[in-house]
């Protein structure tokens, strides 16, 4: 069955035996995980979480149903949590959907998915599966999701406030978080001693994210720029915004997919780029980017990218030179392409 947000949410909170699988897909990934979240406490405490990537599912499908179905070596609750899950599950996901039994419920983030894909219409369909689209907040609804993490914390944001972090944070859930994090450590604030955050309150902790460096850094990298992109990246770095631009980076090879796929259903590339009201000042690059990826490489770019971003925030990884290595590479893959 298809949810929206507010009901996936529910769902979650109060999870049924009756569901074995929560499908969360679209490019909002922050929000997705977040989200996963929600069954992990649902399940209290010592409940065992069970890791696995969509692209290990390929090659043993029927290990979801089999973990699906097991029990924990002491007995306690578990559950599965499928990241970077794409087309490539379809099986796993069948054969979880019709097995025998599973007592384990699974949540899967599927950011890559598209809406009209085989894997979204089988679990739309299937009584026993729950899927929900997540996208990125924009505008008003981006503020409203400041404010709301920002009481979540024990923060009350002043006029403006949040629209500035929205600005800043280019709406990434995630990097919105950590810096009202950061801002409820300095005004020692919490939900049970809540505090006012005022403009100046940013202007002292607050990071400032420089969005026209990581565009640079990204077209530098689209466009087969190795020189350039390792400079941008080497900055970005310094920067601490690698993520930011990860994430940026990841929404700007999706949106060239989406269009590269109606190019090579025989649209031309100049009426894509209006159907998809491209930025006129971005029009001349994107052209060319068309020209130079196709879609079976933009799904691998993209594969890699969410797969720095992932190791990025894993433990004993050597950082943000991740992402400026992983950017290089892509951008020369671009310059190869010609």
């Amino acid at each position: 069955m298809n949810l929206k947000p507010a009901q996936m949410r529910a769902r979650l909170e109060r999870p049924d035996d009756a569901t074995r699988l929560y499908l969360l897909h679209g490019p909002d990934e922050a929000g997705a995980t977040e989200m996963a979240v929600l069954l992990q406490r649902a399940l209290g405490d010592g409940v065992e979480r069970v890791d696995m990537e969509g692209a290990g599912l390929k090659a043993n499908p029927g290990r979801l149903a089999d973990e699906a179905a097991s029990m924990s070596l002491f007995g306690d609750r578990r559950f599965i949590r499928v990241t970077a899950m794409g087309e490539e599950s379809l099986e796993a996901v069948t054969l979880l959907l019709n097995a025998e039994r599973a007592g384990n419920p699974v949540v899967a983030i599927a950011p890559t998915l598209r809406k009209t894909g085989k894997l979204i219409k089988l679990v739309d369909a299937a009584p026993n599966a729950a899927a929900c689209a997540l996208y990125v907040p924009e505008g008003a609804d981006a503020a409203r999701l400041a404010a709301q993490i920002a009481r979540d914390h024990g923060l009350r944001l002043a006029g403006g406030v949040a629209d500035r972090l929205v600005a800043t944070t280019g709406g990434d859930r995630a990097v919105m978080t950590r810096e009202i994090e950061k801002l409820a450590l300095y005004l020692d604030a919490a939900p049970e001693r809540p505090a006012d955050c005022g403009a100046e309150v940013l202007d002292a902790v607050g990071a400032v994210l420089d969005e026209s460096a990581m565009g640079a850094a990204i077209e530098a990298v689209v466009g087969g720029d190795p020189a350039r992109a390792g400079v941008e990246l080497a900055a970005i770095a310094e920067d601490n915004l690698a993520i930011p631009t990860l994430r940026q980076l990841t929404r700007r090879l999706i949106a060239l997919a989406d269009m590269r796929r109606e190019v090579e259903s025989g649209d031309s590339a100049a009426v894509v780029i209006k159907r998809h009201r491209v930025f006129w000042k971005e029009e001349a690059a994107t052209m060319r980017a068309l020209q130079r990826w196709n879609g079976a490489q933009l799904a691998r770019a993209v594969e890699r990218v969410r797969a720095a971003e992932r190791a990025l925030v894993t433990p004993g990884t050597p950082g943000a030179i991740m992402a400026e290595v992983e950017g290089l590479a892509i951008a020369r893959a671009a310059q190869r392409m010609g």
